[in-house]
């Protein structure tokens, strides 16, 4: 885990414009508003949630989510996992493929670790091999490993087809003591930020049909399925009106990001808000634009350029790429002035996870962007944890 370096820490108490620029802010009570409207949310639907920690990457924001009232968290990585164990989470979901021998040799040794603290380590599979190589590095361990069949359920990407082939694979996992069979995986990536409500219904939709496909092979040969898992923060509302999903894996509402607004709201939707931003400052202005000091190394573009956040009363701008280190803005109105050198601004990122994994630390503020106080600095622990 890596500490913060005292310049940071020395922030602490001081307002925001003490922030050097460029640095990714997190405001603290959208954040806490973005956490209260999932937990209402869960409760009235009467799901569990288990946010995606590949978003925010932080131990300190696991345990808070989990204190909140989250069930755990998920990951995409081996070493995700490690190091949101080695910050006191105890129960992690890899919602991945696993098959390489020394990274599950790497999941046996976290499920002890996580056993010993009477937690759980879970991970997704969808085949024979990733089954038996599972088992295999348990061998020496024992720790039990909750296993959960990933159906494919429109990603096109990793999972088994629907129906029959769950079958096989958790017969094969019933039949491994080490082995603990915990349900379905079926989470649909590509529906998240389908424009219109209606695509994403009807993606959904689709993807509940997949699932009870599953379910009704499953339960044919004899079976029980404890859990289907799945949903982000784009269709959360769909799989909680299922009636089939039990648990929630959304992890974007904490912060949500430029692209996620551009999605048509479902009008079932929680409000959630924008409380990721990297703070920058103006430092070049020609009459035809000004210059920030945020480029490419401090936001993904991925999804596309950040948004520049327009306070009440304030001017509309547009970023536009600069390359790695500045970015570019102009006005909406052709007449319009453009912000003086010197300037504070706010972006908010296109896509929020690879912006904060671009970050070695998160400055909290609370009171608002203008004249809040920085109250904490989270560490990403797991940034750059890509095996």
């Amino acid at each position: 885990m890596k500490a913060p370096p005292e310049a940071l820490l020395a922030l602490r108490g001081q307002g925001v414009d003490a922030i050097d620029t460029p640095a990714l802010v997190v405001d603290l009570d959208a954040m806490d508003r973005n956490i209260q409207r999932m937990v209402d949310f869960s409760a009235k639907h009467q799901i569990q949630w288990r946010p995606h920690a590949k978003m925010h990457k932080s131990a300190e924001l696991a345990r808070l989510l989990i204190s909140a009232g989250a069930t755990g968290c998920c990951v995409q990585k081996t070493s995700e996992a490690e190091a949101l164990a080695a910050g006191g989470v105890n129960d992690i979901y890899i919602s991945n493929q696993v098959i390489a021998p020394a990274k599950l040799a790497r999941v046996a040794a976290l499920a002890q670790t996580l056993a010993t603290r009477g937690g759980w380590l879970t991970l997704a599979v969808d085949s024979a091999l990733g089954i038996e190589r599972l088992d295999q590095a348990l061998a020496l361990s024992s720790a039990r490993v909750r296993v959960l069949v990933e159906v494919d359920v429109g990603q096109g990407r990793c999972g088994v087809a629907p129906g029959e082939a769950a079958v096989a694979l958790v017969r094969d996992i019933k039949g491994r003591p080490r082995l603990q069979f915990g349900g379905l995986h079926a989470y649909h990536g590509g529906a998240q930020h389908l424009r219109s409500a209606s695509e994403r219904r009807q993606a959904i939709a689709n993807a509940v049909q997949a699932v009870n496909r599953s379910c009704e092979a499953l339960q044919s040969a004899g079976f029980q399925i404890p859990l289907i898992t799945g949903a982000g923060t784009g269709t959360l509302v769909l799989e909680a009106a299922s009636g089939v999903y039990g648990e929630l894996q959304a992890g974007s509402f904490l912060f949500m990001d430029a692209d996620y607004a551009l999605n048509e709201r479902d009008p079932a939707q929680p409000q959630f808000e924008h409380a990721l931003f990297v703070k920058t400052q103006v430092i070049s202005a020609r009459h035809s634009h000004a210059v920030c000091d945020a480029g490419h190394k401090s936001h993904a573009v991925d999804s596309g350029m950040p948004r520049v956040h327009t306070p009440p009363g304030a001017e509309p701008l547009v970023f536009s790429n600069g390359g790695d280190e500045h970015g570019l803005l102009t006005t909406v109105r052709p007449a319009a002035a453009l912000p003086a050198v010197g300037q504070t601004l706010w972006l908010i990122p296109g896509h929020c996870d690879p912006t904060v994994n671009l970050h070695d630390h998160l400055v909290g503020v609370r009171g608002g962007l203008e004249h809040g106080v920085v109250e904490r600095i989270i560490t990403v622990d797991a940034r750059g944890a890509l095996t």
